[in-house]
């Protein structure tokens, strides 16, 4: 046998079983094994849960419409007792807030930034009359003083009028 540079010719080994040869055993094994193991489901199984202990966490999930809802688990509420009237149901979860127009006794709510707008007036006529009493001063301290309260109140005028600033400080009634 003539060997090639590098490679031992008794290492080679055939990859076609040679015929009369028996098999190794290794591979008889695990076909045996195979055979005794019970197969694994094809598919997945649905196995039920009990119920969950109410943990009083809020979630939003999706009702028989398709909608967005807001459900609670009420821990304080007790499996037995039957729910109050008008209460919702325990499976049901927290309702979230109703259409407008379903409703009998609809409440609406006002908003009045009336105190804020005179608050705003107030200072806008005080930079008026800043503007004019210094136009007509002739004492270059008493300017300069006047200047100053003119800055203040510009200052002012800057945090206070704007819609952020009448939203935070407006009355709000519920009727």
């Amino acid at each position: 046998m003539q060997s090639i540079s590098g490679i031992n010719s008794g290492a080679a080994q055939p990859s076609v079983p040679i015929a009369g040869v028996d098999e190794p055993k290794k591979v008889q094994r695990l076909e045996d094994e195979t055979q005794s193991r019970p197969q694994r489901p094809v598919m997945d199984e649905y196995v039920p849960k009990e119920k969950p202990e109410p943990s009083g966490h809020y979630w939003l999930d999706k009702d028989e419409d398709g909608k967005s809802k807001i459900y609670f688990d009420d821990p304080e509420q007790e499996e037995n007792v039957p729910d109050a009237p008008g209460a919702p149901d325990r499976n049901k979860g927290a309702e979230g807030p109703e259409k407008s127009g379903s409703d009998k006794n609809a409440k609406s709510c006002t908003c009045n930034t009336d105190k804020v707008d005179r608050e705003i007036e107030k200072l806008k006529k005080q930079k008026q009359k800043l503007e004019q009493q210094i136009n007509r001063e002739t004492d270059e301290n008493k300017v300069e003083d006047l200047k100053s309260r003119l800055a203040q109140i510009e200052k002012e005028l800057c945090q206070k009028d704007n819609d952020t600033y009448r939203r935070q400080h407006a009355t709000y009634t519920f009727s």
